[in-house]
C-alpha cells in the first residue's frame, strides 16, 4: 500500500461562446481537475510500482465526481474526455503511466461505462510545466468534431517529488466544428471507435 498524499486540487471550467464565428445558443463547457500528489518513487528507481495504480483508484473516482459536479452533475451531458500527468523532475515518465487505470476507468465508470478509450498524455516537467490533455468523444474515438485538447498547468507544481494528475471532460464538440467525419448521431457504440 502506498499512501496517496494530495497537496491540492485545481478545477478549471471554460464556457465557449464562439471562436470568431456566430455565438452558439448552447455553449460547450470544458472542465479540468488536477491533483498535486506526492510521488513516493521520486529520486530512486523502484522495479514494482504497479501497486500504486490500485491505491490511486479512490482518487480517480473522487476527481471524476468533483469534475462532473463542477460541470453540472449530469453524466449524460458529458461528450468528451481525456487524462494526463506531469511528473516532477525527481520522477520518471513511467510514474505518470500509473494514472492510466485509476483516471480512465473512474471516468468511464462514472459516465455509465463509456465505450471509447480515454486518450492520454504524460511528461516529466518542472514547476509550472504545461501539458495538452487530448480529448475525444466518450463513446466513439473517430468522432472528428470532438478531437480537441486542453492546455493546463499549475504555477507551483509539480515539485521534484510530486506529480500532477489530470482529468478533463467536455459537454460538446469544438464550438464551430465543421470538418465532417463520423457524426455523433451516427455512433454505433460497439467498439469505442465508431
Amino acid at each position: 500500500m502506498t499512501d496517496v498524499v494530495v497537496r491540492k486540487f485545481v478545477i478549471r471550467i471554460e464556457e465557449i461562446f464562439h471562436e470568431g464565428g456566430p455565438v452558439v445558443a448552447n455553449p460547450p463547457r470544458r472542465g479540468t481537475i488536477m491533483a498535486v500528489v506526492k510521488n513516493p518513487y521520486a529520486g530512486r528507481y523502484v522495479e514494482d510500482i504497479t501497486g500504486m495504480m490500485e491505491d490511486m483508484k479512490p482518487l480517480g473516482l473522487q476527481m471524476s465526481t468533483r469534475l462532473l459536479e463542477a460541470l453540472g452533475g449530469d453524466a449524460s451531458a458529458i461528450e468528451g474526455y481525456g487524462k494526463g500527468a506531469i511528473v516532477g523532475e525527481g520522477g520518471e515518465l513511467e510514474h505518470g503511466a500509473l494514472w492510466h487505470v485509476p483516471g480512465g476507468y473512474a471516468m468511464r465508470e462514472l459516465l455509465g461505462e463509456a465505450k471509447a478509450i480515454v486518450p492520454s498524455t504524460k511528461k516529466v516537467g518542472g514547476v509550472g510545466a504545461t501539458i495538452d490533455i487530448p480529448i475525444t468523444h466518450v463513446n466513439a474515438s473517430y468522432v472528428r468534431s470532438h478531437f480537441d485538447a486542453i492546455e493546463v498547468n499549475i504555477p507551483d507544481a509539480p515539485r521534484a517529488d510530486e506529480m500532477v494528475v489530470i482529468l478533463s471532460m467536455t459537454t460538446g464538440s469544438r464550438v464551430h466544428a465543421r470538418v465532417g467525419g463520423l457524426a455523433v448521431a451516427d455512433i454505433k457504440g460497439e467498439d469505442g471507435l465508431r
